[in-house]
């Protein structure tokens, strides 16, 4: 498949899975056997947000993402923190330069030890252009256990720049497609009460306009905000349109 077949399939997505299934096969092809996507709109300056709130896209092994993911390895591995400080690709070569000038602290060498007894040894980092303050996303490319990152580094010399393009596309693509984290999932009438206050509908307009009652209403909000994990319906409103839980066709 050419990049622009490629490209097209992947704005014709219509759900997360489908897209994923086809952007692993497409970096396979690359000698990227391993994807971690992850991506946050909670980010402050000490914290990346609640991990529920995560899109957290992969292939890894359960063995790999039950440390690197459950575990918080994540928040001390090299690569996310260069990832959060720049944009752009990054060869892995750079984890070699730390390791060698000394420059690792110690959770970064704990997580280094560990990706080396998975073989996540060679591979590619894209860091993706934020649009706020408090958004960050990035995919790490790990290549085949049997490269090292020597050849990965000589594939992105010929490939590098179809390959960002491709990640940068799949990127945006999923921002545009509904994602319901782990125990963050609305029900259809919660969605529906939260599309009327998006709308700028009070309880009692929406109690007439579905026809239930007041008290019914705010029971479906109540559970709405509970299933989110936030404190005020506008929270719940905001976090659902984030995730394009709300306003959402059947497709």
């Amino acid at each position: 498949m050419n990049l622009r077949d490629y490209l097209l399939k992947i704005a014709d997505s219509k759900s997360i899975e489908t897209l994923w299934e086809r952007h692993v096969a497409k970096m396979a092809e690359f000698g990227f056997d391993r994807l971690l996507y992850g991506f946050t709109r909670y980010r402050t300056a000490t914290s990346l947000g609640d991990k529920s709130d995560f899109i957290v896209l992969t292939n890894h092994s359960a063995d790999y993402t039950k440390v690197f993911l459950d575990e918080g390895h994540y928040f001390h591995a090299p690569m996310v923190h260069w990832a959060l400080e720049n944009e752009g690709a990054k060869s892995w070569r750079l984890l070699a330069d730390m390791d060698r000038t000394k420059t690792l602290s110690a959770p970064e060498r704990r997580v280094l030890e560990f990706n080396r007894d998975m073989g996540v040894t060679a591979g590619y980092s894209i860091s993706f252009k934020s649009i706020s303050a408090r958004s960050k996303g990035a995919i790490a490319l790990t290549a085949r256990p049997d490269m090292d990152q020597a050849a990965v580094d000589e594939i992105w010399s010929v490939y590098g720049a179809d390959i960002t393009l491709m990640n940068n596309i799949v990127h945006l693509k999923i921002l545009t497609l509904p994602y319901t984290a782990p125990n963050r999932t609305l029900t259809s009438r919660q969605r529906e009460v939260l599309e009327w206050v998006g709308d700028g509908k009070t309880t009692q307009d929406i109690a007439q306009i579905i026809g239930l009652t007041s008290a019914t209403v705010e029971k479906h909000l109540r559970l709405a905000r509970d299933a989110l994990d936030v404190e005020t319906t506008a929270q719940a409103v905001m976090k659902a349109a984030f995730s394009n839980q709300i306003f959402v066709l059947d497709i």
